[in-house]
Parts: structure tokens; sequence; C-alpha cells
């Protein structure tokens, strides 16, 4: 940015014509740019100045597997390598050209990401049995535009906005989280219920990160609760929807079998995703 003009001081307040209320603004916009020029707009003592800027691209190694702290692996991307190859998930990550990782998850990501290496063997052991895997892992680009951004003065009035901002942020990822899962792209087996949260409560250091994590608990149940499911208040206002353009209720009986269907098949769902996680965390 120094070279394009941009100076120390100076504030973002657009790029592309997308206003700039925070960094992860910022991030999106790198992650969908292509690495094709943007026209960013700044603001230096009152005027607005604008740039184009073109940039940089950074290649990163990704396997599209993720470790749990015991090297467990708990998902595997959809059309990523390691599908491609046959890691599954559940399967235990032993060894990585021929480093035993011993259960340490940042060893075998120091491994993983180092550079120099285009193909890599994977030793992992799925049931009783251990299985090598020859896998080329996929390059990405990601780009950045090579600031380091102020932090915000840390006040009452930044916290609320930023919390504001966190808010909307987490429950758009719901959302897109649950398109994902209609589409497919997403497994239920990915999906985390009472026992999987109780891991990561667990997990959590101070006061502070506990109650971040029991708000976004909250929230997912908030919006998981609004969804057009028999049994849920989504549900029931989904009926009450229909009663309206039908102009009549619903008979009882017929009500009554709606929510029945729903709470079953919620109380099976919810049974599959306690098993997942029992197996999971042993």
């Amino acid at each position: 940015m120094q070279e394009a003009g941009v100076q120390a001081g100076d504030e973002i307040v657009e790029i592309n014509g997308n206003k700039i209320n925070s960094k992860k603004d910022i991030n999106k916009i790198m992650e969908n740019s292509n690495g094709e020029e943007l026209n960013i707009s700044i603001q230096r003592n009152g005027v607005i100045i604008n740039y184009l800027l073109k940039p940089t691209e950074v290649i990163s190694k990704a396997t599209g597997m993720y470790l749990d702290e015991k090297c467990k692996i708990i998902m595997v991307e959809k059309g990523s390598s390691s599908e491609k190859y046959g890691v599954r998930e559940n399967d235990k990550l032993i060894k990585i050209n021929g480093l035993e990782v011993n259960g340490d998850r940042e060893k075998a990501i120091e491994e993983i990401t180092r550079k120099g290496i285009n193909i890599m063997l994977l030793t992992i052991k799925r049931g009783n049995e251990e299985i090598n895997i020859e896998l080329t892992p996929d390059y990405i680009s990601n780009y950045y535009i090579g600031a380091n951004f102020k932090l915000a003065e840390d006040n009452f009035i930044n916290r609320s906005i930023n919390g504001g901002i966190e808010t909307v942020e987490f429950v758009k990822s719901i959302i897109d989280n649950l398109k994902q899962l209609i589409s497919g792209n997403v497994g239920i087996n990915q999906m985390m219920g009472p026992v999987g949260i109780s891991e990561v409560v667990s997990k959590t250091n101070g006061f502070s990160e506990f109650f971040q994590m029991m708000a976004l608990i909250s929230l997912s149940l908030g919006v998981t609760n609004l969804l057009p499911i028999p049994a849920l208040d989504g549900g029931k206002f989904l009926i009450l929807m229909i009663e309206v353009i039908r102009k009549k209720p619903l008979k009882e009986k017929t009500e009554i079998n709606i929510q029945l269907l729903g709470f079953s098949i919620l109380i099976a769902l919810a049974i599959y995703i306690t098993y997942n996680d029992v197996i999971r965390i042993f």
C-alpha cells in the first residue's frame, strides 16, 4: 500500500464502492478479489483520496482435513485433496512423512504446512488398522493489501459496536452453515450436540472466553428455534401462516400429528448427533 501512496494514519472508508466498517469487511473483499485491482477510497485529514491497488498474493498449502487436539480428524472438506485421496473423519493421524506426531496437533500442522513438500505420506489409524496415504495437497491463493490496522480504543461504545457486528456476523455464519447442510456441502455428522458442546466449553480459558462461548451457544439456539420445523417455535409460526393463508385453522388432530412428527425427527437427530459426539471424543 505504501508504494501506491497510502500513508500511516489514513482511514479506509470504501473498497470497490463497498463501505468499510471493520477489518472483517476488508477480509471478505480480499477473499473474493481473485487478485484483481481494487479501487480503495481513504480519508486523510478530512479529504477523500482514491487509489488503485493490486493485492499481494500469498499461496498456502491446504489439505482440507481438520484435527482435534489429539490429531484425530474431525472433519474432511468436500472436494478437498484429503477426501480425494481417501482420508476419512475419525481417522487418527499418526505420522506425516515418517515423522511421528504422537497426538501433538501443533507438530502435525507445522509438518503439513512446511514449505518444499509437494507430496505428503500420511500414516493414519482407522479402527485397529494403520493405513498409508500418499497425498498431494491443494494450493490456495490468499490476497492481502499489506497494511496493519490500529486497534479501536477499548471503551464501552466501541465494545458495544463490535459486539453488535460480531453478533450479526455469527448469525450470518449460522444461516450459511444451514444452507451448506441443506445443499449437502456439510454433513449431519459434522454437527455438534450437548456432549460435543460440553467438551468445547470445558476447554475455554477464563471467564471472558467462557461467557463468550455461552453467548454464542444461546445465539445458535435462538436462531435454530426460529427454523420452520414442527415442534420448534418457527414450526408453530409456519402453521399459523398456513392458517392465515387458508383462512381457517388446521384440525387439532392434524396439528398434533405434525408436531409429533417434527418432535420424533428432532429426537432421532439428537440421538445420532450425540452418538457422533461420543465417538469423536473417544
